[in-house]
């Protein structure tokens, strides 16, 4: 008998023992292959020499996936086991006794052989030990996406301004709020895979007395059984409490008044409502826990009722009521102060608290003698537009076909003496416009690797055939700027990796008929591909054995990929947004791209979310946003791909609080060389949003707003027979009560009925007066 009964403990481990071995080894696999990926990851940040910043990204994710990991599988095992213990807690039960060969006498056996010590139990156990081990991975990666909101909260700086409801900071809801809102899913997400497993034990184990009787079933449940599941209820009302806390917080940003955020209805229907169904929730899961003690579950129902009832009448109707009966008939007095803040909040929140506004005398026309102090606007009032510019760009500058122009930039250098504003573009080269022979691997990776200097033409000049005249033009670049740095290994149109340094001469430009190859790269931020396990680990990564087989990659060669600056800024610094037009500059005869990068939120109160425009079909979509500071320019080099991320806005609490994450990564723009500082520009994304923005919030009395008085809107234009809206245009010019001219970012504004101008908005561009903005308004009456 004694061995009888050891036998199942004997076959239940070696059948664990199993099915461990095999979880094991995949496990082990699955790190084996994230191995390459996580080693090549860390050859390229420090390749950049941002291996900080890695480190920083990986140990936060891994610590937060251990610990999501750990805590779950702790409050798994607990309750699965738990469950099975109290299930199985006296061998023989009212009611499980079979009364026969029937389809209840097969469940009443199944329901023994899997007991702790029957014959499936090795199995059962194993199944839990292995769901559980799969869920607990699951779980901890659910955590670890969160890894940057856990950064930011122990980081996060404090924008010392109070919200005027709570008086919390606005980094409360900025970084603190999404924290909680991650941690309450990641515990609801928890509770419900924790009480659908202890089910599926009772289900499991009870199966017989639940076909038989459910209602019996139920009544007969032991008190462990019952107590273990009204305990799991109050725990789900607990976090039912902690969400209705969050929602309470969450008021201010409501859209139910006349203005985004909290409104009278909010504040006296909605937060009292909030408090009591919070209330509700915790008595109904103190409910729960006594009824541990009473027979049924009748004290839990009666709570889990009385929430549900309290969440319509008290969460919906009373609200809903308030603002139909009270506040909708009297809507202007009831959410005028509401108004108000939404107006003070939103204009702090995109900048347009910064705005100097000022009025324009109207003249009838200009006069000679006015005309004449204005030479410098007169001589770079652009004649051409970038669109057009660019196809002619491509038609007489892109000299060979694999070469492209992607886009034509606005800026300003200063030539021969003088202030000029021109317009610049960039040589790519593009392999898959290389002839079909040269379509190889060495072709492309080894041989064909950077495009090769710039186009640049003045703004206001053409010549006699029609095209432009340019400053810098072919290849080698000539004209009135050096360009000594011409080659352009990273840009906007460099998608896959190369490899250079090899035996193989790279092509550097075409000449006549001839083609001029360069003997090495001089760059320094490659990665070296010297070691025989870097090109291992590199050919499992791009699955492309030719870094093994080809004999051309030599110790010194390098490897260059994310060459597409913005998927390479992205990888440095996801977290911030990208504005859609970077553009390269010439300096110290080097080429550079300037990328501006923003620092956005969501969560801002009172502030209203702006929109961005939407992408094409099968593109991500933007969210809408309330809060906006261009906070870094990024500047890549085009030769070798180092970036450097200048703080262009240290006043941004978001970016103090990445600054503080990554304290590697920003540095000040006082660092920057003056030649790179000299072209900064004030961006045309955050300009759009300003414009947008201001077109409504330019009101500022809670009546004129309210009644849409005196709304602005930004005017169409024709371009190719075609009405489009207006884009933004950077010029050379001297403003109304200035002494010099300067490079301006400008937009007109028109009623929103008429299609006369009434005002213009300018972002100036040159320090000292970097950043600065104005609006000049014409007479209303005139």
């Amino acid at each position: 008998m004694d061995s009888f009964s050891e036998a199942p403990e004997r076959g239940q481990v070696q059948v664990s023992g199993t099915i461990i071995l095999v979880a094991v080894v995949v496990v082990a696999l699955l790190l084996l292959a994230a191995a390459v990926d996580f080693w090549t990851e860390w050859l390229w940040f420090g390749s950049l020499g941002y291996d900080s910043v890695f480190a920083t990204n990986i140990s936060g994710r891994l610590v937060l996936f251990v610990a999501g990991a750990v805590v779950f599988a702790g409050l798994f095992a607990a309750n699965v086991l738990l469950a099975r213990r109290l299930a199985y807690a006296a061998e023989t039960r009212p009611g499980r006794t079979p009364s026969g060969g029937t389809w209840e006498d097969v469940l009443a056996q199944l329901g023994a052989q899997m007991a702790p010590r029957g014959e499936y139990a090795p199995w059962i156990n194993s199944a839990i030990l292995v769901g559980g081990l799969v869920l607990a991975l699951f779980m901890g990666l659910l955590a670890a996406g969160n890894w940057l909101t856990a950064l930011q909260v122990i980081h996060r700086a404090p924008f010392d301004l109070a919200d005027p409801v709570f008086g919390q900071d606005i980094g409360f809801y900025v970084f603190l709020m999404p924290a909680l809102r991650a941690v309450q899913g990641w515990l609801l997400t928890t509770l419900v895979l924790i009480v659908l497993s202890v089910l599926g034990v009772y289900l499991l184990v009870f199966s017989y007395e639940l076909a038989a009787n459910v209602g019996e079933a139920v009544a007969r449940l032991s008190r462990g059984v019952r107590g273990h599941l009204l305990g799991l209820a109050a725990v789900a009302f607990g976090l039912i409490a902690a969400n209705h806390v969050l929602d309470l917080f969450d008021v201010v940003r409501s859209q139910r008044g006349a203005a985004y955020g909290a409104g009278f209805t909010d504040i006296y229907a909605q937060v009292p409502a909030q408090y009591v169904l919070a209330v509700t929730a915790i008595l109904a899961g103190a409910l729960c826990v006594w009824n541990i003690w009473a027979p049924g579950f009748r004290l839990a129902a009666t709570g889990a009722v009385v929430w549900g009832v309290s969440l319509v009448v008290v969460g919906w109707m009373f609200p809903t009521l308030r603002q139909s009966i009270d506040v909708t008939p009297n809507e202007l007095a009831r959410e005028r102060p509401y108004i108000e803040r939404n107006i003070q909040f939103t204009r702090h929140a995109f900048g347009l608290d910064r705005i100097e506004d000022r009025d324009i005398v109207y003249e009838e026309s200009v006069l000679p003698e006015v005309a004449a102090t204005e030479q410098a606007t007169i001589n770079n009032i652009r004649l051409w537009d970038h669109r057009p510019l660019l196809d002619t760009f491509n038609q007489i500058q892109a000299i060979r076909q694999y070469y492209q122009f992607t886009d034509v930039d606005v800026d300003r250098y200063v030539i021969d003496g003088q202030y000029r504003q021109v317009m610049v573009g960039a040589r790519e080269l593009v392999t898959d416009q290389l002839p079909a022979e040269a379509q190889s691997w060495v072709s492309r990776q080894l041989q064909y690797t950077h495009g090769y200097g710039v186009a640049m033409a003045a703004v206001n000049e053409v010549s006699q055939e029609g095209l432009p005249e340019l400053f810098v033009q072919n290849v080698p670049p000539v004209g009135v700027l050096p360009v000594t740095r011409p080659e352009v290994y990273f840009g906007e149109k460099t998608d896959h990796y190369v490899i250079t340094g090899t035996s193989t001469a790279e092509f550097d430009y075409p000449r006549g008929d001839e083609n001029v190859f360069i003997p090495s790269y001089g760059g320094e931020a490659g990665i070296n591909l010297g070691s025989l396990w870097t090109r291992l680990l590199f050919a499992v990564k791009f699955q492309d054995p030719n870094f093994l087989l080809n004999t051309s990659i030599l110790p010194d060669s390098q490897l260059l990929y994310r060459r597409d600056i913005q998927e390479r800024m992205l990888q440095i610094a996801p977290f911030l947004r990208l504005d859609e037009d970077p553009y390269i500059v010439i300096a110290d005869g080097a080429l550079y791209w300037i990328q501006d990068a923003y620092t956005v939120s969501d969560r801002y109160p009172y502030s209203q979310p702006y929109q961005p425009p939407q992408p094409p079909p099968g593109q991500p979509r933007s969210r809408p946003i309330n809060y906006i500071r261009n906070s870094v320019k990024i500047v890549t080099s085009a030769y070798d791909g180092s970036m450097r991320f200048y703080v262009a806005d240290p006043s941004d609490p978001i970016i103090q609080t990445y600054q503080r994450i990554y304290p590697g990564l920003f540095v000040s723009q006082d660092e920057a060389s003056q030649a790179i500082r000299a072209h900064f520009r004030y961006p045309e994304d955050l300009f759009r949003v300003q414009s947008q923005m201001l077109s409504l919030y330019h009101m500022q009395d809670p009546r004129v707003f309210y009644l849409r008085e005196d709304v602005w809107r930004t005017p169409d234009e024709i371009f190719l027979d075609r009405r489009q809206p207006m884009e933004p245009y950077y010029v050379i010019m001297k403003l109304p009560g200035e002494a010099q001219p300067e490079f301006l970012l400008m937009y007109p504004f028109i009623p929103g009925n008429r299609e006369n101008m009434i005002g213009w908005f300018a972002a100036r561009s040159d320090a000292p007066n970097y950043g600065r903005l104005v609006v000049f308004e014409y007479p209303k009456d005139q």
